[in-house]
């Protein structure tokens, strides 16, 4: 056995004949990577062989429960991001107990306000620094059930039943709001590069049959009042902020025929949003 494990390349012991005596004879618990090795030849001796890693894997397990006791045979972190909790031969595994009684959500009704998309003000490696800071000054007990307690909607900021740094909980008032933000970046982008596509975003929107009703209307009302529509019409990317949210929302209606939201928050705007152009944008090439 110690001659296998030194010719082989991948060995992480150089284990002697004592060394493995002693290991297998039980006489004191070897260092792990002399056990490694030890499981690694085994599995390739085995008619039929075995797997190799996942045989190292549940020889870890064993490993550290000698040295850790019995919360020493789960799976650490980084174990559970690679191979999972286990169970897929329907058979409950540690791990899976384990990770059923820690989710909150089999503990507590979780505030539904806490579900809704936003964007994270802090890290995640930030915020475990924080629960380790917390539990280390304050105890397990106290972080645990200040997290539950947060969890069913008693959060810092807490307001209105909306998230942190959320005022306004109207999802769809949100969505729009975006939507248009973005829809005028593009639009300062391709007046910046095409001169004439106010113009024939005009003439388009005017020749398009399938124009609703109601928006060719409040387009040719708002086209009455001559003063917007010379706003309209010295619109360029520099003068931009030098006109009317008026004058903005016309371009707007010239240009973009639609926009819809096709990803969910959180997604660049680009991949979250799709234009619909009255004057499609020229191809790169």
């Amino acid at each position: 056995m110690s001659t296998r494990i030194r010719e082989r390349d991948d060995g992480l012991s150089a284990a002697s004949h004592e060394s493995v005596r002693s290991a297998l004879k039980g006489t004191r618990v070897p260092r792990w990577e002399t056990v490694r090795d030890i499981v690694v030849v085994l599995a390739g001796l085995c008619s039929p062989p075995r797997d190799a890693e996942s045989e190292t894997e549940r020889f870890l397990r064993l490993w550290r429960a000698v040295h850790e006791g019995e919360a020493g045979g789960l799976k650490s972190f980084r174990e559970l991001l690679h191979s999972g909790w286990g169970g897929e031969d329907g058979e409950w595994t540690p791990e899976l107990l384990m990770g059923m009684l820690i989710n909150p959500f089999n503990a507590i009704e979780i505030h539904p306000s806490l579900a809704v998309p936003h964007r994270p003000v802090v890290a995640e490696d930030d915020w475990v620094r924080g629960m380790v800071g917390l539990i280390e000054e304050r105890g397990a007990e106290h972080a645990l059930r200040v997290l539950l307690h947060t969890l069913k909607g008693n959060y810092v900021g807490a307001e209105e039943g909306a998230p942190y740094g959320y005022g306004n909980p109207d999802r769809e008032a949100v969505e729009a709001y975006a939507a248009f933000r973005y829809g005028y970046r593009e639009i300062r982008r391709r007046l910046g590069r095409e001169p004439n596509l106010l113009a024939e975003s005009i003439r388009a929107m005017r020749a398009d049959e399938t124009m609703d009703r109601d928006d060719r209307a409040e387009m040719l009302e708002s086209e009455s009042d001559l003063s917007l529509l010379r706003e309209v019409m010295i619109v360029t990317p520099d003068t931009w902020d030098e006109v009317s949210e008026e004058a903005h929302r016309m371009v707007f209606g010239y240009l973009i025929k639609q926009i819809s939201p096709v990803g969910p928050p959180g997604l660049p705007d680009a991949e979250r949003f799709r234009i619909v152009w009255r004057i499609p944008e020229p191809s790169a090439g």
